[in-house]
């Protein structure tokens, strides 16, 4: 039975993941690793940023 859903041949591929997927998790990563090296900076994101007192 070649085409049976339990054939071994297929046991060890998991299905990938859709290309939203991918992208979305590629750009979350990105934004995390943006918002890291501007806080290890210490420049970016803050009360300082707005030109603040």
């Amino acid at each position: 039975m070649a085409g049976s859903p339990t054939d071994p041949a297929d046991a060890g591929t998991p299905p990938s993941a859709p290309r939203w997927v991918k992208i979305s998790g590629s750009v979350a990563l990105a934004v995390v690793a943006l918002v890291l090296v501007l806080h290890l900076t210490g420049s970016g994101m803050g009360p300082g940023m707005h030109g603040g007192h």
